[in-house]
């Protein structure tokens, strides 16, 4: 049995005093970009990459629709802060505010048990990351994105911004720009990497901005598990996050990427997920959000190869105060590609979930086939939900399947697991958990307790 004081507990929502061995003043604009680049001594094409970017974020305008985002002021924000003075291969070595930090939440206890390796990022940049030995000796490369663009700048060259160039939305130009820590994975040919690997990201500082850049690549016969986490404490003011990610997944490789977001309400997490899979290769996105004050967040797969599959499974739960605006993209583009997506949202105490999906089936995708499930469950008359769903077809030969779904909890279902001795909360907890179990099921053991449980502690102040 897993401990229950581990990964993604109620001990998420504290702060700690600042650790910074170095930080920028608040604030946008060109020079910041340039003292970035220039304090990591990055070679010319990442700094013109990056400048680049920053004037396609200026000119480029907030999203028209979805959330309201108006309240984000870019100008109180701090871009970038380094934590510690380089990385550590020991807890121990941490200063005592982020090892307390890291304790608390439970990553430690998570290496030690259940995982291949671990990346933990405090604020900027990653302070800790560890790698089982056998791994490093088969050629997995594990490490933050700052250290793959100067140990193996050909093959950060080859797939940087392949997939989500800074002209994709404003907010992938934002991080082009900025962009500090994040993961770097690439798994040899043939090599299945059993154990899965873990990033934790945290966020401790008020009206901070967080920039990861993840990249994974996979190459051919090969398999990886990777799963990110994400808190931060709550402030009166409010933070951003905006990641970007690409996968590629190579000739019949698998990956499956799992987030388990529990950020505070004060965080915008306004992030850009995007996925390639080559001839038979498969690609999983299992997508868990609670918390933010607004969430837009869209994984795609893009079925690049014959045979090649996809897969999301995405639960959100919008609480006061909180928009989840989640979703996902399946855009196939070679004959005899599947694709599945199933979301599932719970709305409470005034909040909001929507659902935005596109499924685009392109002409030479003959005979490819989705299946989209859209599940949505508001617990009170003042919440809200919605879809939007988008579907293209370009052939009369590929199939597309679409269902949705909106209800209030049966109370003729409560009514029976009181009589059988339950308690109105415990019955609510019940069903809710049963609604998610589909998707909650396709988590590791060790997290999917922390999970349930945190899904519990959410529905407390419900209305059932």
């Amino acid at each position: 049995m897993p401990n229950q004081n581990l990964q993604f507990n109620q001990n998420h929502n504290f702060s700690k005093p600042e650790v910074a061995f170095h930080k920028i003043k608040k604030g946008l604009n060109k020079k910041v970009v340039e003292t970035i680049s220039n304090y990591k001594k990055e070679d010319s094409w990442m700094k013109e990459s990056r400048l680049k970017a920053y004037k396609i974020f200026q000119e480029k305008k907030l999203p028209n629709w979805g959330p309201d985002l108006s309240k984000i002021n870019f100008d109180e924000i701090t871009y970038f802060l380094k934590a510690t003075e380089g990385k550590k291969k020991s807890w121990e070595e941490l200063p005592t505010e982020i090892k307390e930090t890291y304790e608390a939440i439970g990553v430690p206890e998570h290496e030690k048990k259940w995982l291949s390796g671990v990346s933990a990022q405090y604020e900027s940049e990653v302070v800790y990351e560890s790698i089982q030995k056998d791994l490093e000796e088969k050629g997995v490369i594990f490490c933050d994105m700052d250290t793959a663009v100067k140990k193996y700048p050909n093959i950060v060259k080859k797939y940087f911004r392949k997939l989500i160039p800074p002209t994709d939305n404003k907010f992938a130009a934002l991080n082009t720009a900025v962009w500090s820590g994040g993961t770097f994975i690439y798994i040899p040919e043939n090599v299945k990497v059993e154990l899965p690997l873990q990033a934790y990201f945290r966020i401790n500082q008020e009206r901070f901005g967080q920039f990861e850049r993840t990249l994974i690549i996979a190459d051919k016969n090969s398999s990886i598990h990777y799963i990110e986490g994400c808190t931060a404490p709550t402030y009166s003011t409010n933070s951003l996050h905006a990641a970007v990610v690409e996968i590629f997944a190579l000739e019949n490789a698998r990956v499956r990427y799992t987030t388990i977001q529990n950020w505070s309400n004060n965080i915008y997490n306004l992030v850009t997920k995007r996925a390639r899979a080559e001839k038979k290769a498969t690609v999983e996105w299992v997508d868990c959000n609670i918390g933010s004050a607004v969430t837009m967040k869209y994984p795609a797969i893009l079925l690049a190869g014959e045979k090649a599959r996809g897969e999301l499974l995405s639960i959100s739960l919008a609480g006061e105060n909180q928009h989840q605006d989640t979703g996902g993209k399946m855009i196939h583009f070679a004959p005899n590609t599947i694709s599945k997506i199933i979301n599932k949202s719970i709305a409470k105490d005034g909040g909001r979930s929507s659902y935005r999906g596109l499924v685009d089936i392109k002409k030479n995708a003959e005979n490819s086939k989705n299946y989209t499930q859209c599940d949505a469950l508001i617990l009170d008359d003042i919440s809200q939900s919605d879809t939007y769903p988008k579907i293209n077809q370009e052939n009369k030969t590929s199939i597309i399947a679409h269902e949705a779904s909106t209800e209030k909890i049966d109370k003729d279902k409560i009514f029976y697991l009181m009589s059988r001795g339950l308690s109105k909360d415990k019955a609510q907890a019940m069903i809710i958990n049963g609604f998610f179990d589909s998707i909650i099921r396709k988590i590791p053991l060790e997290y999917s307790v922390e999970l349930y449980r945190l899904i519990n502690l959410e529905m407390k102040k419900s209305v059932g």
